[in-house]
């Protein structure tokens, strides 16, 4: 049985085999590979690109999803081990999670990061259960530690713009916020990236690194690909040259910082067309979206020739049903 949690569910093999398919199939007829089958999804957090994006690959594959909101309109459900249930969470995941398994062919399912604690986050609680409670495969939707699905719609953008399986150099700069953000998304691109060889640069202020084993991960992929990861606490050096620049938020790596205040100090670190032009002449720029204008990235790079977000947003499609079909096929 396959899973989609994170990158290591899947391999470096296939995600070359993902990447390929979704490649083929994105200027053909939709095939009617998903014909009868269902997806379930589970919501704790809120969702635009992801959920609309699985319901169309289920539609239009032939097949159909269910949504659930977790507390709205559905029970609120309770994940930890060993606890008295006498609050607001009416039923537990070792009974939901085994229901919906017998109702559906795959489980999807979002639960962000809480942002108190890197470790207890990184640990991922809510994905591992359900990916242990479940009898059917499971795919993330963004979880605690990693968002798979937009790592690899991040990457099919890069190589539909350039040589698939490229050595380029990339960026992936961190951006400034209202508040602290969590980390999936930026550990999805670095993992994806790393595993397609890219010559990645990572930048950050000080006090924002991401997870070691996150980079320990990376640093496997890269040596494998024949890619390499570098490291900046100056944005200008590392977007040089860069022929693809992601920019993205996330919170610092210590619980103590972990204070509006501290992102807000740093809003020099927006993206603006004059740090793009410090990028290679070719540049794009990728943003995971939605994206707060004029704080994290400047209307002009969003607006401006650079810009690949909407296409970004659109290759999730073409993404996510290669891999329900590399999933059930």
């Amino acid at each position: 049985m396959k899973h989609a949690t994170r990158l290591s569910d899947i391999g470096l093999a296939d995600v070359d085999r993902i990447l390929a398919t979704a490649r083929a199939w994105k200027d053909k007829p939709h095939p009617k590979h998903l014909r009868e089958k269902i997806l379930g999804m589970v919501f704790f957090n809120p969702s635009l690109r992801t959920r609309a994006s699985f319901e169309a690959v289920m539609s239009r594959g032939g097949g159909s999803a269910i949504v659930i909101e977790a507390g709205s309109g559905s029970w609120k459900l309770e994940d930890r081990l060993n606890v008295v249930m006498d609050g607001d969470r009416a039923e537990h995941l070792k009974e939901a999670v085994p229901v919906l398994s017998r109702f559906v062919d795959v489980l999807a399912v979002r639960s962000f990061a809480h942002g108190a604690n890197d470790d207890v986050d990184h640990d991922d609680a809510v994905m591992r259960s359900f990916q242990q409670y479940a009898t059917v495969p499971t795919i993330s939707l963004e979880s605690a530690r990693e968002h798979p699905c937009q790592g690899l719609a991040d990457l099919l953008t890069i190589e539909e713009q350039f040589e698939p399986k490229c050595a380029l150099p990339v960026t992936l700069t961190w951006a400034p916020h209202i508040k602290p953000l969590p980390k999936a998304v930026p550990n999805s691109f670095l993992l994806s990236a790393a595993a397609r060889g890219c010559e990645i640069r990572v930048a950050h202020p000080k006090g924002f690194e991401l997870h070691p084993d996150i980079l320990g991960e990376a640093q496997s992929y890269a040596a494998a690909s024949g890619g390499s990861i570098s490291f900046f606490h100056e944005q200008d050096a590392a977007l040089s040259g860069s022929r693809a620049v992601y920019a993205k938020a996330w919170g610092p790596a210590t619980s103590a910082q972990l204070k509006p205040e501290v992102v807000r100090e740093h809003a020099d670190w927006m993206m603006t067309a004059r740090q793009m032009e410090r990028a290679a002449k070719d540049a794009i720029f990728l943003h995971c979206l939605p994206v707060r204008r004029n704080l994290e990235v400047a209307d002009e790079v969003l607006d401006g020739k650079w810009s690949r977000v909407i296409d970004q947003a659109e290759n999730r499609f073409h993404v996510q049903r290669a891999l329900l079909d590399w999933m059930l096929n």
